[in-house]
């Protein structure tokens, strides 16, 4: 028996019948409809496996034109279902062609059992190793971009703060404790996480990361636990959990101080209990992973305020590092900003450049509210825009801070205007911390954004 769900769209409901009856044994599940204008309906809400599609839906007519439309409209939904073209005529011609669209099969009425049966289970297995193709995909982009981001590696810096963090990530590397990283937007905690990735005996595994900020209550439990096809209405396939993803590697959970109490109260439970539950699922999953959070908020006032957990503060701060702020690291910025004049001057095919001293000293001198990622968009944009193999001053051009006005002097505009720059320096240009602080969607943060030049 195949577990998969089979969609009948055919206009005869004897003929419905007749199909259900020869195929109840075969499949899970059958769903059957006489108007086609319902399959966008029944794909909406099921996950189907196989469509058997009537050809022509209006009996006057046999041109086979409404069953091409169909099945191009199946595949526009999900492009690795398998579709089955039914029709009454003999027509080579109709059946070469629903081959070449992509049908996996052509029958005619009134059916064979035997022929029936095997078209279904040829259906059946060109629709698992389409899944499994796309699935694997989807892995290889992942693992792609994976790759790509063990390439980043911190910059050793040069001031004895930031000497004092790469020493205790290295004392820390080698353990399984948890670690805390804190620190402003933009000061570079991902990259202190995947430095302890890098040096510990998980290495050679995924270090999986994960902005909690970005993540809806409702998806949370989905999210990092995973769920089971059919635990909510989109669950079409089961799915592994962030958890499950960085198995033997390690999963670091940034923006931690942005999870709701109850989404809090989920995270303790797995990692006192060291196993996920697939949502729709009882089975326990168990985890073997290295655990880093990050965040720029002080969660010890939160944890006074009732907005964190204390059990969960105590449970994830074994280690606790913090990132300092560029401002505090002046003796960083040459080092870092040549570093990322090295990458974008590569990347941009800009030959051999300089930033001359007294750019340096321009760089020196600005306290950079957004910390490492402003000075990594400053060199960014200078590199793009200079007409010249060395940066000058001129080159970099900072925004000015905004007038501060009385609230009862300032306009809508203004004010809108205001909290979106406040809101960028402050979330380090995070679209979709600020969007969601600001009760509006990502798309119409960007129209807010250039309809303001900001």
């Amino acid at each position: 028996m195949i577990k998969g769900t089979l969609l009948i769209a055919d206009r005869n409901k004897g003929d419905q019948n007749a199909l259900k009856q020869m195929l109840q044994h075969e499949v899970d599940k059958i769903i059957a409809v006489t108007d086609p204008n319902r399959i966008h309906e029944v794909l909406d809400r099921e996950e189907v496996d196989i469509v058997f599609l009537e050809m022509n839906f209006r009996a006057d007519i046999n041109s086979g034109n409404e069953g091409f439309f169909w099945m191009k409209e199946i595949f526009k939904s999900d492009p690795s279902i398998s579709v089955i073209m039914v029709t009454t005529d003999v027509n080579i011609e109709l059946a070469v062609r629903s081959i070449r669209e992509g049908a996996v099969d052509f029958i005619l009425k009134p059916w064979d059992r035997s022929k029936l049966i095997a078209s279904v289970n040829t259906a059946w297995k060109l629709r698992t190793s389409r899944q499994e193709a796309i699935n694997l995909r989807k892995d290889n982009q992942f693992l792609k971009k994976e790759i790509n981001r063990r390439r980043e590696r911190i910059i050793l810096g040069a001031s004895p703060t930031m000497i004092n963090v790469i020493n205790i990530v290295r004392k820390v590397a080698g353990t399984d404790a948890n670690v805390l990283i804190t620190g402003e937007n933009g000061t570079g905690k991902e990259l202190v996480a995947r430095e302890i990735h890098n040096l510990s005996k998980r290495a050679g595994e995924l270090m999986i990361s994960v902005d909690m900020g970005s993540i809806s209550e409702t998806l949370f439990e989905s999210e990092l636990f995973g769920h089971v096809r059919g635990a909510f209405t989109d669950a079409r396939e089961d799915r592994e959990g962030k958890f499950e993803q960085a198995q033997k590697g390690t999963l670091f959970l940034d923006e931690i101080g942005n999870l709701s109490l109850q989404s809090q109260s989920k995270l303790l439970s797995v990692l006192q209990r060291r196993y996920v539950v697939r949502v729709g699922s009882n089975k326990e999953i168990p985890v073997d992973i290295r655990l880093i959070f990050a965040t720029n908020h002080n969660l010890f006032k939160m944890v006074s305020e009732g907005k964190f957990r204390e059990d969960l503060l105590y449970r994830i701060n074994t280690i606790v590092i913090e990132v300092p702020p560029l401002r505090d690291r002046v003796d960083d910025i040459p080092i870092l900003a040549n570093h990322f004049l090295k990458v974008n001057s590569e990347r941009y095919g800009r030959g051999q450049m300089k930033i001359s001293t007294p750019a340096l000293e321009k760089l020196a001198n600005h306290d950079w509210p957004g910390n490492v990622r402003e000075l990594q968009h400053s060199v960014e944009k200078a590199v793009i825009l200079s007409d010249s193999p060395v940066l000058k001053p001129s080159d970099f051009v900072f925004s000015a801070p905004a007038r501060i006005l009385p609230h009862n002097e300032m306009t809508l505009v203004e004010m809108e205007k205001r909290l979106i720059i406040d809101s960028m320096r402050r979330y380090g240009n995070n679209m979709s911390i600020i969007a969601g602080k600001m009760g509006i969607t990502r798309q119409t943060l960007y129209n807010k954004i250039r309809k303001y030049g900001i």
